[in-house]
């Protein structure tokens, strides 16, 4: 009798490599540095948008795809691993009622071209009265909220 197979992974069942996309404090350089996860670390792969509102709650934004403008940040290919850090970060659950969700997006890059990647999208009851981040970057919303220099 044949061994029962392992059923596909969510998102990834015939990607050659996992990419996600990330908008966020997960992006080069902001609080939550997707570089300093893993073993091993993600690979930055390409810059890219796309089309949704992002929102500000306050130490980190959340995404709604869809409609808006578009929405900058940076695919990295990443291990199963990681994925699955990111999932417990981003407080993914299998009932889909965590704080973020995962979904598939085309993600256009800079290049020209498009990736097919996982990306965290918000959950539409926390976005609730929260301001949209107008121009869809958040770094540099967060560096317009800093106080000038001295």
């Amino acid at each position: 009798m044949p061994e029962p197979s392992t059923p596909p992974e969510p998102c990834f069942a015939a990607a050659p490599e996992r990419r996600v996309f990330v908008y966020g404090t997960l992006r080069r350089g902001g609080s939550n540095d997707i570089r300093r996860f893993g073993p091993p670390p993600a690979r930055h792969v390409a810059d890219g948008v796309v089309d949704g509102v992002l929102y500000d709650l306050g130490a980190y934004p959340g995404l709604v795809l869809g409609g808006g403008g578009p929405v900058r940040g940076e695919v990295h290919a990443v291990t199963a691993e990681l994925e699955r850090q990111l999932d417990r970060l981003e407080e993914v659950r299998e009932d889909d009622d965590g704080e973020y969700r995962r979904r598939r997006v085309a993600v256009r890059t800079e290049a020209g071209g498009t990736l097919d990647c996982l990306v965290y999208e918000i959950h539409p009851s926390r976005i609730a009265g929260r301001p949209v981040i107008g121009g869809g970057d958040w770094l540099a919303h967060v560096a317009d909220r800093r106080p000038p220099a001295v």
